[in-house]
């Protein structure tokens, strides 16, 4: 959780209906390209070297240069993505919360070869590892995600907070309710503990996979 001066205080995160749910940064990054990494040969079957080269290779701008903003621009609760995907840190933050939500699966910002990959490997990009991608509770949440667009960083208002604890989930017509968090996908798919798969793709990019905020 990244703490607010009012969690400094423990006080905790405050959400209060009506308020925004903006995530900022796509979803899935580093979990594809982990999968990219484990399931090469068989991705070749379908994509051309040169294409999953450039998703393993494909950079997203730091927060670290928003993050300091964040409170000033309305946020009264900040998550930093992580295992087990954007899901469980919805599930997550309005539980820290005590609140409810309602939110659009289609509004989460993904990039179509997330998507893809996701698709070959049988993985859902929801539950999928994500790296350098934030979740928050604002106030103004359209003008937070339009701050972070500025700032070169993909973000978007993806529902807002509701009275109570349930969390519902909107996709077209259909609504549903946020489960409980299960394991990430990476781990469901590759059949090994998350510590590894990460170490594997850290090996393959030279750089640490583990969130710098």
């Amino acid at each position: 959780m990244i703490k607010s001066e009012r969690e400094k205080k423990n006080q905790g995160p405050m959400a209060e209906p009506g308020q925004d749910l903006v995530v900022m940064g796509p979803i899935g990054q580093l979990g594809t390209r982990a999968l990219i990494q484990a399931r090469w040969d068989m991705l070749r079957q379908w994509f051309s070297r040169s294409y999953l080269q450039e998703i393993s290779e494909h950079q997203e701008p730091d927060h670290q240069s928003i993050l300091r903003h964040l409170e000033g621009w309305g946020a009264t609760g900040v998550l930093e993505v992580g295992e087990g995907g954007i899901l469980k840190a919805i599930w997550d933050l309005t539980g820290a919360c005590r609140a409810g939500a309602s939110f659009s699966l289609e509004r989460i910002p993904v990039r179509q070869e997330v998507i893809e990959i996701c698709e070959r490997c049988g993985g859902n990009p929801y539950r999928l590892y994500c790296g350098n991608c934030l979740v928050a509770v604002a106030w103004r949440g359209e003008a937070l995600a339009e701050r972070c667009g500025k700032a070169g960083i993909m973000a978007a208002v993806i529902g807002q907070i509701r009275p109570g604890i349930a969390r519902e989930i909107c996709h077209g017509e259909e609504t549903g309710y946020l489960e409980r968090p299960t394991e990430d996908e990476l781990c469901r798919i590759l059949g090994r503990d998350l510590t590894a798969c990460l170490a594997d793709l850290e090996k393959m990019t030279g750089r640490k996979t583990k969130e710098q905020i």
